[in-house]
């Protein structure tokens, strides 16, 4: 992997990592078009990049983080399902689901479907939670159960997270945030773990192209998190459900 794969996949991730399209399903695809084979190292990269578009929520939302503990108890209780099912299913998620196009091709799909589905018969009601304070313990643990289902590459950590708070009430932008919040703690102990297990093999200049690909993802992700917020405002999700399918069709014929 040289240095211009290490901005195209950083720039690819800072764009998608807060959008309903699956970040880990489009570095694993871009990877492929660039002919970079799917090594641990590349599946550790596309894990640990990750923190780049993570700092960019912690500088955006650290003043209302630090001021409102309650937040923090929720987006803790949300975070548990995925901290155990990770522990759990980690050797399984990274030997076969993170190097097989299959699969993310076929959750793209199926995904972007079942968003377009979801959207057309969704109705925000007028009690809808507004507040991310409001949330209740109960309702972020169940949001925390569907943001497990974006350990699938191609899922959408961010699209099981939004869909599931929509299921229990919650305002559009109430879930778009709260779910990038909860990439916080969510990202850095997925990261951490895979560093933990791996960074010992990693050689000093596979480093350096980490380094580079987080802070490329950092800046790339800020103008993505502002984009999505004032994208919502005005439109449904349905737009990156009919993306999801146009690309997982598309790609079907392109990787295999």
């Amino acid at each position: 992997m040289n240095f211009l794969h290490v901005v195209i996949l950083g720039i690819v991730e800072g764009i998608t990592e807060f959008l309903p399209v699956s970040s880990t399903g489009h570095m694993m695809l871009t990877a492929k078009l660039l002919n970079i084979s799917q090594s641990e190292f590349i599946k550790s990269f596309e894990i640990a990049i990750q923190l780049g578009a993570i700092l960019s929520v912690v500088v955006l939302y650290f003043d209302r983080l630090a001021k409102n503990l309650q937040i923090i108890k929720r987006l803790l209780v949300a975070f548990l399902p995925a901290a155990v099912m990770g522990l759990l299913l980690y050797k399984l998620i990274k030997k076969y689901l993170l190097a097989n196009n299959e699969v993310v091709l076929i959750s793209l799909f199926v995904g972007g479907i079942f968003l377009i589905i979801f959207e057309l018969f969704h109705r925000e009601k007028d009690s809808a939670i507004e507040e991310l304070a409001g949330i209740s313990y109960k309702q972020a643990l169940f949001i925390g159960f569907f943001q497990s289902l974006g350990m699938i590459p191609g899922v959408s950590r961010s699209a099981a997270t939004i869909i599931g708070g929509l299921v229990v009430g919650l305002k559009r932008k109430t879930i778009v945030e709260f779910s990038f919040l909860l990439a916080i703690p969510t990202m850095l102990g997925a990261t951490a773990l895979d560093l933990f297990k791996n960074a010992h093999y990693f050689k000093p200049d596979q480093f350096i192209s980490l380094g580079a690909g987080f802070v490329i993802s950092f800046f790339v992700a800020i103008a993505s998190i502002k984009f999505l917020l004032g994208f919502i405002n005005r439109h449904s999700f349905i737009s990156f459900g009919i993306y999801r399918v146009i690309v997982a069709l598309l790609f079907w014929f392109i990787v295999r």
